[in-house]
């Protein structure tokens, strides 16, 4: 175990230097795999000789940041993150990649931001993920509680999302629960079958491994040693999302993502997703990351599709 101290003096550069929430701290921590406090004036870097050199010198790029611009933004922080030397990239990069225990499947993060959002899940057992549409928030998670499952940490895999809306009327549907929900449950299935072959999946489904929920059907449950992801969660409602973060039991890990440019609650109904993060952020094992349109993969039309509809401020 090494250490560094790094003593700050300047309350302005200190407030900027750690971000909202400590936000820009966090990112930091969770990307160079250290662990870092902020106390009496004094920033503590410990962890892996390495790793703790590592984050030093990502410290006094984002200083020389502040003091060139007088502010910080997180695109700062991934720059100063993804200029390490090539040796520490490497390093980062192997310790970011997914292991799916397939010679034939290799799944990481293709962006510093993604790298952030794996490293998040390694490190904790609560994860909030938001970002527009093609930046991998569903497709990592679900890579991620494969791997989980394969290398036993966990026994079972839920997934669930919202079904319709959010208030889950399915009634006026034909057809029985699984006609009804399939629609709006198949983009989980379509993360599934980009990692496993159709025979995998069915049989995982067909033992109870891997299950696929609308997200009321999760009251009343406790589930143990289960990574379970939460998807669409920018149209869950505060009680939805309070119901659906109380499931987790012992051994379990939760990942919820969302898109908050994608809302379809009714206005006057205040979103779930906002919320916890506000009220869980500070709590220790629970990590919030937000990915950007730099971090869109799809097809590279997605990312103008994006830009261009936040021009005006659309959804």
């Amino acid at each position: 175990m090494s250490e560094a101290t790094i003593p700050l003096s300047d309350p302005e550069e200190i407030r900027t230097l750690l971000g909202a929430r400590d936000e820009h701290l966090r990112r930091v921590r969770d990307s160079v795999g250290i662990d870092v406090v902020f106390r009496d004036d004094t920033l503590k870097l410990q962890g892996n000789a390495a790793r703790v050199d590592q984050g030093v010198e990502v410290i006094k790029r984002l200083r020389a940041v502040i003091d060139r611009d007088g502010q910080l933004c997180a695109g700062d922080v991934l720059r100063a993150l993804g200029e390490l030397d090539e040796p520490q990239r490497i390093e980062q990069e192997n310790s970011a990649r997914i292991e799916l225990f397939e010679p034939a499947k290799n799944v990481q993060p293709k962006t510093p931001g993604q790298g952030v959002y794996v490293e998040a899940i390694q490190r904790n057992d609560l994860v909030f993920c938001t970002g527009p549409a093609g930046c991998g928030k569903t497709f990592l998670a679900v890579a991620m509680a494969l791997s989980a499952l394969r290398s036993e940490q966990v026994r079972k895999i839920v997934l669930v999302r919202p079904a319709v809306e959010a208030g889950e009327k399915l009634g006026f549907l034909p057809g029985d629960l699984l006609a009804k929900v399939n629609p709006y449950l198949r983009p989980l299935l379509d993360a599934l079958a980009e990692i496993l072959s159709y025979d995998q999946l069915k049989r995982y489904m067909e033992h109870d491994v891997i299950e696929i929920v609308p997200l009321a059907f999760m009251r009343g449950r406790t589930l143990n040693e289960t990574f379970i992801i939460l998807d669409e969660a920018q149209n869950t409602t505060r009680t939805q999302m309070k119901m659906f973060l109380t499931r987790m039991g012992r051994g379990s890990k939760i990942v919820v993502t969302g898109d908050l440019t994608q809302v379809d609650l009714p206005e006057n109904v205040a979103g779930g997703l906002p919320d916890a993060i506000e009220r869980l952020l500070q709590i220790e094992g629970v990590s919030v990351v937000e990915l950007a349109e730099r971090d869109i993969v799809r097809h590279r039309l997605v990312g103008e599709i994006v830009r261009a509809y936040a021009t005006d401020g659309s959804s």
